[in-house]
């Protein structure tokens, strides 16, 4: 049985769901972590934050290699600057609230413009992007406002969106998995 374009497209699209769910899961744990510890250190936050960031920027910058990602230049773009982000964060995880804060809040504003931009290209979970671009970027706005926000309100941000991002990306995994699944039957 031979595999139409329309399967063929759909399975080049979505042979990494499974990087796109773990990360996710790794989202959701770093934000519980962050949550449940923030009198830990700077430097954990900001290592486990590096972590992610630096993780989410290569499978950034890999989505944008696939001919069937939209945006490629934007995806490839936003994958540059979360791995350097990413870099300083683990690199220099001792620079004091205020420069990790003001790294984070410049990354969750990215995230929620790009995000809410997405929202209004996708027809599927349009309200679901929206809202979490929305708390994303009202996030970031508010750590780049006040760098010298207090460690436990940074913390409580932080985590909170680390696991609406990674709730997020676990949804889209899913789904994906599920259109592939769904192409691979056959008629």
């Amino acid at each position: 049985m031979t595999e139409t374009p329309y399967e063929a497209e759909v399975k080049e699209f979505t042979w990494g769901w499974w990087m796109i769910v773990l990360v996710g899961l790794l989202s959701v744990a770093a934000g519980v972590v962050i949550l449940f510890k923030p009198s830990d250190s700077l430097a954990t936050l900001a290592v486990i934050a590096g972590i992610f960031l630096l993780a989410d920027g290569l499978l950034e910058m890999i989505a944008s290699l696939s001919r069937s990602t939209p945006n490629r230049g934007m995806t490839a773009l936003f994958g540059v600057l979360t791995a350097v982000i990413g870099v300083l964060l683990i690199r220099h995880p001792i620079g004091g609230v205020a420069a990790v804060a003001l790294l984070i809040g410049i990354w969750l504003i990215a995230v929620g413009v790009i995000r809410i931009a997405t929202a209004f290209e996708e027809y599927e979970h349009r309200g679901w992007h929206a809202f979490a671009g929305a708390l994303e970027l009202i996030a970031g706005i508010v750590i780049v406002a006040t760098p010298s926000i207090g460690f436990a309100t940074l913390a409580i941000l932080v985590g909170v969106g680390f696991i609406l991002n990674g709730i997020g990306m676990t949804a889209l995994g899913w789904g994906m998995r599920g259109l592939r699944r769904e192409a691979s039957r056959p008629v």
